[in-house]
């Protein structure tokens, strides 16, 4: 049976699953999904349309589900969605989707700090790590296992790969590739990311082709398509090389290049 204090306010027309706990004073409305073992901290407030997935923390005073910052809403019934193991802490903010039938998503383990806001039609992978007042606009999309530090600010519709890490106080206009790190305002790309390539396991002949790359294409500047022709047959057969190329492929908003 789920826990619930004497003086939240949780709506008839929520469905709590087995184990939730919810907080002193914490409000869940109409159309919410909690899924088992959730915990909803004191004063939280989760609205309309959210799903929130099994082992789920959401800390107090945090606001899930508000409507989108967006002249484009209208009204439409649209999500935010939760995956399993995810940490909201105090006093962040999530909002729905923009379009109907949209949604907002955050992944499996991903951990969200104080005062962090995701806004509508975001898409984080698993495991990233938004740190303390990152403020992400609309269509941002993170990559898995990347780490944002703490005060950075996305415009919108930036992309941030993989296992990428940006530091603190930065602002991101342009899309970041995976395994690269860098910060500052303007961006600065520094290298790859050594340590989190490591501590992902990465093979060494996959952490030397992504090394390889960086230097083709940020410190000796060559265009995408000459770098690409000058790595080895064994470094192009990697996956992480094709992710690298395929992500630089697709962007929209462009690739930060300038680098230190």
């Amino acid at each position: 049976m789920p826990d619930i204090d004497p003086t939240a306010r949780v709506s008839a027309g929520a469905e709590l699953g087995k184990d939730v706990r919810i907080g002193p004073y914490a409000i869940v409305a109409d159309n919410v999904v909690l899924g088992e073992g959730s915990v909803v901290s004191a004063h939280a407030v989760l609205k309309d349309y959210v799903r929130v997935g099994p082992g789920c923390m959401i800390g107090e005073h945090a606001v899930l589900g508000g409507l989108p910052q967006d002249t484009r809403f209208r009204g439409e019934k649209s999500f935010l969605e939760l995956d399993d193991g995810v940490t909201v802490r105090e006093f962040a903010t999530l909002h729905r989707a923009t379009g109907e039938g949209e949604r907002t998503y955050v992944a499996k383990g991903t951990y969200i700090m104080a005062y962090s806001h995701v806004s509508h039609n975001c898409r984080l992978g698993k495991n990233v790590t938004v740190a303390n007042s990152v403020q992400l606009a609309g269509h941002v999309e993170v990559g898995d296992a990347a780490f944002l530090g703490g005060a950075t600010g996305v415009h919108q519709f930036v992309r941030i790969g993989r296992l990428a890490m940006v530091g603190a106080h930065s602002y991101l206009t342009q899309d970041i590739p995976p395994f690269l790190t860098g910060s500052g305002h303007p961006f600065f790309v520094l290298g790859p990311n050594r340590v989190g390539m490591e501590r992902a396991g990465f093979p060494q002949d996959t952490q030397t082709a992504i090394k390889h790359l960086f230097k083709l294409a940020y410190k000796d500047k060559r265009p995408l398509s000459q770098a690409v022709r000058e790595l080895n047959p064994k470094e192009l057969a990697l996956d992480e090389v094709k992710e690298f190329i395929r992500f630089i492929d697709e962007t929209n908003r462009g690739i930060r290049l300038k680098c230190r």
